[in-house]
Parts: C-alpha cells; sequence; structure tokens
C-alpha cells in the first residue's frame, strides 16, 4: 500500500448530481472522509435539475479508489456515471510517435525527401560511411533494448508487459536530453540471440540503451556488445543508477569537508545497480565496500548463493573478510546504499553506524527503511522516490550522458566518461545552496542535462572516443 495518495492512482470520476444546495459539501466530505485527495472540478454539462461534473481524486492504490468510488455513490442525489484512470488514460494508443521535420506539400518536396533526390544522399554515404551520422537520424537516436526480465520492481513480467516503461524512458530521453529514442522489446532472453539482434539493428542508432535485463545476463549481454559495436552500449540500471549515486556521494563529502574515498560504505543488493555502484566506487577510490545480498555478506569463498559476477565482486570488496548478515557489516559505516528490497534495515542497524550517517534507501516504490524511521537517526538521508528529500534517480544522468555522446558520435563509453556525467550533476548544487537536505539537483533542472552533455562531450574528445 502507498503512503499518502499518489498521481499514479489519480481518477476522473463523472458524476450526475442533483441541482440543490450542499450536494458539493457532500461530495468534498465523503471524499475526504474516505482518505482521497480532492482535485479540480469541472462542469461537463448542465441539465434541467441535473449537473454533470467530472471530479478529480488521487487515492493510495487500487483498493482506496474503489473506497472512494463507493463513497460518492452512498451519497443520495448522486450518480456515477464513469470511472476513468488518468494514468490508463495517459497510456491509451501509447505514450510516443514520429513526426516529420520536414514538410511535404508540393512535388519539389517530394523530390527531394524521397525520389528520385534521395538517391544523391545515399550515394554519398556509400563513399562516406561517416556522413550517416550527418544526413540520417542516426546522430541523435538511442534504441531502448530490453528482454522485460527486471522491469522496475515488477521482475520478469515480459516484453508486451515491459513497453509502457520503454515507451517512458523514451519520452525522458526527448524531454530532458532532446535525444530521440525508440523502444525496442525483444521475445528472447538468450544472451548471444540478444547480441545478434542489437547488433543487426545497430544502424540506426548512435547509441544503445539497455534497460530491465535482469542481472546476472545483462553483464554478458553489455559486455559483448561493446565488443561488436562502435557505438556506446550502456546499461542504464547498472551505469545511470551509479553514476547518480557517485554524485550524491561526491556533495556528501562537500557536506561533510570529507574525502569519500575514507568512507565505509555498505551497499545492499547485488544486482544491476548494485553491482555497478560498488566497481563505479571502486574505480573512484573508494576501497572499504561491503556488499551485501540475501544470502548475507558477499565474501571471497562463500559457498551460498554464488555466481562468476558475485565471486568478482568478493574478490574486490570487503577488505576485513567480514562474514555475517546486514547488521554485522554496517557496523561502524559511514554510508548505507540500497538497491534491494523494502523495509530490510532497522532502526537498531542504522545506530550501529558512524557518528555522521548516510542512508540511500534507493528500493522504489517502497524503500529498505521508511524516511520516516531513518530521518531521526541519520544526517543525510536519500530515496529513489520523488516526494522526499534528495531523490536519486537516473533522469539526472542518462539524458544528458547520451547527449554528449551524440554530440560527439562517440566509438565508445569509459568509466572516465561516467566520473565526468557524476562531477557534473553535483556541482550543479552551488557551495552556498549545499545542505543535508540537498546534495541532489532536481530531475526537472533543465541545467542538469546540458551539463552532463557538455562534460561528457568534452571528456569523450580527450579520450580520443569522439569522431
Amino acid at each position: 500500500m502507498g503512503y499518502v495518495p499518489s498521481p499514479s492512482y489519480s481518477l476522473i470520476v463523472r458524476v450526475e448530481i442533483e441541482n440543490r444546495i450542499g450536494m458539493f459539501a457532500k461530495i468534498a466530505s465523503a471524499i475526504s472522509g474516505a482518505g482521497g485527495d480532492l482535485g479540480s472540478i469541472d462542469i461537463v454539462k448542465v441539465e434541467k435539475g441535473k449537473i454533470i461534473r467530472d471530479i478529480t481524486v488521487n487515492a493510495r492504490d487500487a483498493e482506496h479508489e474503489k473506497k472512494i468510488i463507493k463513497a460518492l455513490k452512498n451519497i443520495e442525489g448522486i450518480k456515477v456515471l464513469r470511472v476513468m484512470d488518468r494514468t490508463f488514460l495517459v497510456h491509451e494508443g501509447g505514450k510516443i510517435g514520429i513526426y516529420n521535420k520536414v514538410i511535404v506539400k508540393v512535388r519539389e518536396d517530394l523530390s527531394r525527401v524521397y525520389t528520385p533526390g534521395v538517391a544523391r544522399v545515399c550515394l554519398d554515404i556509400n563513399k562516406n560511411k561517416e556522413h550517416v551520422y550527418r544526413y540520417t537520424i542516426k546522430g541523435n537516436t538511442v534504441a531502448v533494448i530490453t528482454d522485460g526480465t527486471a522491469v522496475l520492481g515488477l521482475g520478469n513480467i515480459g516484453p508486451d508487459a515491459a513497453m509502457p516503461v520503454m515507451e517512458g524512458k523514451c519520452m525522458l530521453f526527448k524531454e530532458f536530453g532532446g535525444v530521440d529514442a525508440f523502444p525496442i522489446a525483444l521475445r528472447t532472453t538468450d544472451v548471444d540471440e540478444i547480441v545478434s539482434i542489437v547488433k543487426k539493428i545497430s544502424t540506426p542508432f548512435g547509441g544503445i540503451n539497455l534497460e530491465d535485463i535482469a542481472a546476472p545476463r545483462c553483464f554478458e549481454v553489455e559486455q559483448k556488445l561493446r565488443q561488436e559495436l562502435d557505438i556506446p552500449v550502456i546499461h542504464d540500471d547498472q551505469h545511470g543508477t551509479a553514476i547518480v549515486t557517485l554524485a550524491a556521494l561526491i556533495n556528501v563529502g562537500r557536506v561533510f569537508k570529507r574525502d569519500i574515498k575514507e568512507f565505509k560504505i555498505v551497499i545492499a543488493g547485488s544486482g544491476a545497480a548494485g553491482t555497478a555502484i560498488a566497481y563505479m566506487l571502486l574505480d573512484y577510490g573508494v576501497n572499504d565496500i561491503i556488499i551485501c545480498d540475501r544470502a548475507g555478506i558477499l565474501y571471497e569463498g562463500r559457498a551460498d548463493d554464488m555466481d562468476p559476477h558475485k565471486e568478482e565482486l568478493a574478490r574486490k570488496t570487503n577488505p576485513s573478510k567480514i562474514k555475517g548478515k546486514l547488521s554485522d557489516a554496517i557496523e561502524g559505516a559511514d554510508v548505507f546504499i540500497g538497491v534491494s528490497a523494502p523495509n530490510i534495515l532497522k532502526p537498531e542497524d542504522i545506530k550501529k553506524m558512524a557518528k555522521d550517517r548516510v542512508v540511500f534507501a534507493l528500493a522504489n516504490p517502497d524503500p529498505e527503511v521508511a524516511p520516516e524511521i531513518a530521518m531521526p537517526l541519520v544526517r543525510i538521508m536519500a530515496t529513489g522516490r520523488s516526494d522526499y528529500p534528495n531523490q536519486i534517480n537516473n533522469v539526472l544522468a542518462f539524458p544528458g550522458l547520451f547527449k554528449g555522446l551524440l554530440e560527439v558520435r562517440s566509438k565508445g563509453v569509459d568509466k572516465e566518461i561516467f566520473f565526468a556525467a557524476a562531477n557534473a550533476i553535483a556541482n550543479i548544487v552551488k557551495d552556498e545552496e549545499l545542505n543535508e537536505d540537498y546534495i541532489i539537483p532536481s530531475i526537472f533542472n533543465k541545467k542538469v542535462a546540458q551539463a552532463v552533455s557538455h562534460a561528457v562531450s568534452e571528456k569523450a574528445k580527450k579520450l580520443k572516443l569522439a569522431r
């Protein structure tokens, strides 16, 4: 169940109301009494003795929606005509489309954009392969690729059910980075088949964004595609999350006036995000990192619930060779980073941490510890949610990251590019603005993508990845 009424459970209820005094007060009272959040009320039609209105209401979840509707139906003089879920309404027909950048109105227009004129451009690209970036959509287009096996917090729901998320991702690329993106949901979970398909369809794309592919398969897919393709391939669940987490930690260091390389950090979750965060922090110079999963602390030689990727992680983390559970790992830790499951971090665990406690509880929608519980016990709290301060969200990274790579027609990507992106995000927050409740900029701050794009393109040039 959600914490408070949310726009994601928003209804438009069309009601027929007897036109007499006091009816609006009864409606407002019924919605409030049911715990709903009353929004706009619009007149649809006025008839003799009746008014038809559309009432907007936010609820906590699906069951709460039913409770609100029942409360309205119980009002004498009210008839519920229709209930429309606003979230489903915005998905009607899909959320994205294709539009023409060039107007085709007369014969001359047609002869330039299509035959016979287009043949000249085709022949030019045939002679000069790099001109495909200049004369086609490749220079500003990304493929958003999924197999539907790790969608949000929903798990393996398949490629069809993953499509609304992929469309949403494409919307964010366009809205925040001006980058065109297209969703491609594959009906296979075979690593080699995914790699083969993506390689074969890569021509129109200047970059590949892998999305919601379960670990450990996602690591293999990304690694193989990077070897096969001469365009950037980024698994956003890994590196997008890691970039924004690093940016937030850089600003934690600024608040505390400490070098984050000295932090003791505990990460809950050894999937795509947890693994990428660990490696990015290790590459950045943080040495004391402990990772926990369902079976407890990762350590070299652990027998239970291991695979080659976890074994590699175990070799590179946990320098003190600690064994046990999360509650053992967190003793004396400066930072807890959760990318795992709800309600696994207890108040007594938080109290074991170092003096200046930092908790990033990023599981969504329900974090590893309820912010209301953690906030009195920590100095800095961050979540993946938009209704609390310090939201750590991939949207701060991927639009500007890909925009910068596309601008220089990058042949690939590098950890130094990720560091440049993280520092660009962190530096959006000025010294005079920085405080415990503001260590990371808003996802709606338009300066973020621009700053990230510039930093990424400059770094790609220095690394000689730019064409």
